[in-house]
């Protein structure tokens, strides 16, 4: 099994900035892509931002510029850098992984998510 632990959520003005983190363990033996999708009340879970092991990137057109993601590969840890933060900005952003993964002696590609960090943009 894989745990995807997330930590950095809070309260932060306009204009502030804020730095997400998530860290992967268990039976990992290979993490192709991670990515941090988020979900603001009454709306859909959207892509925020994705890295993939090969380190390129894709980011949502409303956060280009501001948001900055990275990962290391060699500790299954990736990050969310987010700057100029705006009220629509909040929501809660969660952590996923597609990995390779050892369930006793089988190998199997699945997707992981972690429990979710709230991020709150407010005077």
């Amino acid at each position: 099994q894989v745990q995807l632990v997330e930590s950095g959520g809070g309260l932060v003005q306009p204009g502030g900035s804020l730095r997400l983190s998530c860290a992967a363990s268990g039976s990992i033996i290979s993490i192709f892509t991670m990515a941090w999708y988020r979900q603001a009340p009454g709306k859909a879970r959207e892509l925020v931002a994705s890295i993939a092991s090969g380190s390129s990137t894709n980011y949502a057109d409303s956060v280009k510029g501001r948001f900055t993601i990275s990962r290391d590969n060699a500790k299954n840890t990736m990050s969310l850098q987010m700057n100029s933060l705006e009220p629509e900005d909040t929501a809660v952003y969660y952590c996923n992984a597609d990995a390779w993964i050892a369930r006793g002696v089988t190998l199997t590609r699945e997707t992981f998510w972690g429990q979710g960090t709230q991020v709150t943009v407010s005077s």
